[in-house]
């Protein structure tokens, strides 16, 4: 029943894994489409997050069913009700990068960035694809310096996106009140993908120790 139990585990931890490179590859192509201001790489993303919807569903059933025929024990079930919450997580960096492409697309064939905003979520949409790898990697490894760099990732992100306020603030600000909102929310958008990545390192540690990253010496 134990190794029933833990290949279970393994098997829905991958799936959440595939929701996590999903996410991040989704993401990758949403700032490319909006830099480059490419609708067919928008229309992309936003045609494939039907794959992340199944995968989601499939990984709820799965926990779902180890909860039904494994009858967890505390650390099991410690297990399976991080999964679901992780579940949870993924989906939403999906979605928050689906935004991202909904929003290159309403704009096309116009350019959303000025130029003065462009390097800021190029970075911001390189460190988001660096955190969806990272909680990939977390949740391969079970390791909880996967995340702490995680943290530091986050970190990263959270100065771009001050950073950027700054310049949304500047009184030579000449691109109007509707760029300045679709600034406004592309940032808070990379923002949420990079806590909700940081939050699965966090889920990751108290499945495989039962501890809060706070109370490990890491």
């Amino acid at each position: 029943m134990r190794t029933a139990y833990q290949e279970q585990l393994h098997s829905l931890n991958t799936i959440l894994g595939e929701m996590c490179d999903l996410a991040g590859s989704a993401m990758e192509r949403g700032t490319r489409s909006l830099l480059q201001a490419d609708l067919a790489i928008a229309e992309e993303v936003i045609s494939e997050n039907d794959r992340m919807n199944d995968l989601a569903t499939r990984a709820e059933e799965q926990a779902f069913g180890l909860l039904a025929l494994q009858a967890p024990v505390a650390g099991d079930l410690r297990g399976i009700v991080s999964a679901l919450q992780i579940v949870s997580d993924a989906d939403r960096m999906g979605a928050l990068a689906l935004h991202v492409a909904k929003v290159a697309r309403r704009r096309h064939p116009a350019k959303t960035l000025p130029e003065e905003v462009a390097g800021y979520f190029a970075e911001m949409g390189r460190l988001a694809v660096h955190l969806a790898r990272n909680a990939r990697e977390a949740l391969d490894s079970q390791d909880p310096q996967a995340a702490i760099r995680l943290e530091e990732d986050d970190d990263a992100m959270d100065d771009l996106h001050r950073h950027l306020f700054t310049v949304l603030m500047d009184r030579e600000w000449e691109h109007g009140v509707a760029s300045a909102i679709d600034i406004t929310l592309l940032g808070r958008y990379y923002e949420r993908f990079a806590d909700h990545a940081v939050m699965i390192g966090r889920r990751v540690v108290f499945q495989a120790t039962g501890k809060t990253l706070a109370d490990l010496d890491v």
